[in-house]
């Protein structure tokens, strides 16, 4: 399958289990699906879903391609404030925020379009966000062979927000440090500084 797409209202999901199973959630919850308000919600709902956990028949190496190119620099490569939604599957609600990852070349560098797909495929899955963290650092550390890959990421959990916990507007930071990010003190440390996201001005 290709990588990500853009996501589009008018897939036609009429013939989707989901679309069905959708109706019925709403006649559960007691509503009238034949109003003109919700008559196309099933399908709207059934192509949402779809989108937002198409990552599971996508890998890593298909969205990457032939963007590595070989590089002599060892030196830090770092992509900030890339921005993921992605679902609880908890609940089934969306968390949302921004992934920061860093890799220390040995031989080849990735094209830097493909840092942002490669958190895509993983996002678009029902998840948990250390999980998640977690699967894009070894995706990175196996796509481009580094000495080191560190990921961090920040997110928003509506599960968290909109429920009755009810507390807005907090943010759960995790990380995941492999190879020589997690060994070598120093690289470690240079790496953490750039994405110090406590420092930064929102």
């Amino acid at each position: 399958m290709s990588a990500i797409r853009a996501f589009d209202y008018e897939l036609d999901a009429s013939a989707d289990p989901l679309h069905e199973v959708v109706r019925g959630l709403l006649g559960h919850l007691g509503k009238d699906v034949e109003r003109d308000g919700l008559v196309d919600t099933p399908r709207r709902v059934a192509s949402s879903l779809r989108y937002l956990t198409e990552g599971y028949s996508i890998e890593p190496e298909d969205v990457v391609g032939g963007a590595m190119f070989e590089c002599e620099s060892d030196g830090l490569v770092t992509v900030r404030d890339i921005p993921f939604y992605s679902l609880c599957e908890h609940h089934l609600l969306p968390f949302f925020g921004r992934a920061h990852i860093g890799y220390l070349p040995a031989g080849r560098v990735i094209g830097l379009s493909k840092l942002p797909r490669l958190v895509d495929v993983f996002a678009h899955r029902l998840q948990l966000q250390e999980r998640l963290t977690q699967q894009v650092a070894e995706a990175v550390l196996s796509v481009t062979e580094a000495a080191g890959v560190g990921v961090v990421m920040s997110a928003r959990h509506l599960c968290v927000e909109m429920r009755g916990v009810g507390r807005q507007e907090s943010e759960t930071v995790t990380s995941a440090l492999l190879g020589r990010l997690d060994t070598d003190g120093t690289a470690r440390g240079e790496f953490l500084d750039r994405v110090n996201i406590s420092a930064r001005a929102r």
